[in-house]
């Protein structure tokens, strides 16, 4: 697929020119001046580069470029300019990440290799891109996914904390949301080293010796450790060894994803038992000293309304029925009796082959009680 060039320029003259001489080298587009160039972006981007003139009417040069890298930051950024001054330069550079700057007048020798090294930098973006979000993502995905399947307990409450997390992700802006849904899938991998007796004791909210509160204590370090061996992935280790710490202690110091998944972390123990998220949240209050306020204050707004876009009915289904997102309302059981999945989890795709495949072979019991309406993130 041939990428695809925008240039923005208030000179109308000057981009039909660009277009007659260009238009067999790449796919350009122009637009006339800032206002134009969001809308043809939203129309018929994306673009691999935009190269946009300094001096135009409204918007200059570095304001189009630095709103540019808000809405589409795969896309490489250029600037052309006759006001070459060093303050514009570093402008330039600072609020548009420019990737370079070309002096009027430009050459079309030099404004073609400028170009094609542009398409060159978008494709090594976003195959770095494509690499982290889907094919380490979906092999991180996997390993959860088995890990929920051995401890459950542990591992299974992972899909809710992600759509809230994709939710945060959305409402925040956020430039890298993969950092944040990867280092929530991977949050609890530290635990798998923690005795089961003690994850128990954690749970029941019950004393820990000072062995066992030492042991829970290197969890976030065990989990920063294992994920250092996984090539680009440091940043989530950051994020993860980081998550329990309170906001007081360390300001804005630690990765913003932390400070969400701190949130998150404490809204998920505080729903156990709670009526609601606004009531969730309520309990919270006395202890929003640990939480970023933006980040509590962003929470709040966007999840508290949850219920009413949950519509949850509750139906009795055969096995045949069963999908992958559904939440079970009652413990799946062979037919002798044997437990299999616990009630109140949702099913992953692990559980759902690892549920028919016993099936086969004992039988299960019929029907299974589940939330009809499925919202899952895959």
């Amino acid at each position: 697929m041939t990428e695809k060039i925008l240039i923005i320029d208030d000179d109308a003259n000057l981009l039909s020119g660009l277009k007659r001489q260009f238009r067999k080298r790449f796919d350009l587009t122009t637009a006339e001046g800032g206002a134009q160039a969001f809308k043809t972006l939203k129309s018929d981007g994306p673009f691999a580069v935009a190269v946009c003139d300094m001096r135009m009417p409204g918007m200059n040069g570095i304001e189009v470029l630095g709103a540019l890298r808000k809405i589409s930051p795969d896309t490489v950024r250029m600037m052309l300019t006759g006001n070459a001054d060093q303050q514009t330069a570093t402008d330039a550079i600072n609020k548009g990440n420019i990737f370079r700057f070309f002096n009027k007048p430009c050459s079309p020798d030099t404004l073609v290799k400028g170009i094609e090294a542009g398409i060159g930098q978008y494709k090594l973006v976003t195959a770095e891109k494509e690499l982290l979000e889907k094919t380490l993502a979906g092999s991180v995905r996997i390993l959860t996914d088995v890990l929920s399947s051995i401890d459950e307990e542990t591992f299974t409450s992972a899909s809710t904390l992600r759509e809230w997390g994709h939710k945060m992700a959305v409402a925040m802006e956020l430039p890298q949301p993969w950092k944040l849904d990867m280092a929530i899938m991977m949050s609890r991998l530290g635990w798998v080293a923690v005795p089961a007796e003690i994850q128990a004791k954690v749970r029941a909210g019950t004393i820990l010796t000072g062995t066992e509160k030492a042991i829970v204590a290197e969890v976030p370090e065990t989990s920063r450790k294992w994920i250092a061996n996984i090539p680009r992935l440091k940043p989530v280790g950051d994020i993860i060894y980081n998550q329990d710490k309170n906001f007081d202690e360390t300001g804005e110091g630690i990765p913003v994803e932390s400070r969400i998944i701190k949130v998150l972390n404490d809204l998920a123990a505080a729903l156990n038992g709670a009526n609601s998220y606004e009531d969730s949240f309520r309990r919270m209050y006395p202890h929003t000293h640990r939480y970023d306020p933006a980040i509590f204050k962003k929470a709040e707004q966007v999840l508290s309304g949850l219920e009413k876009e949950e519509k949850f009915e509750p139906a009795d289904i055969p096995l045949g029925q069963l999908i992958i997102g559904q939440t079970v309302l009652s413990d799946i059981e062979t037919n002798d009796g044997q437990l299999i999945l616990a009630k109140n989890q949702r099913i992953t795709q692990t559980q759902l082959a690892k549920i028919k495949n016993i099936a086969r072979l004992h039988g299960i019991k019929e029907p299974i009680r589940v939330y009809k309406n499925v919202s899952f993130i895959p």
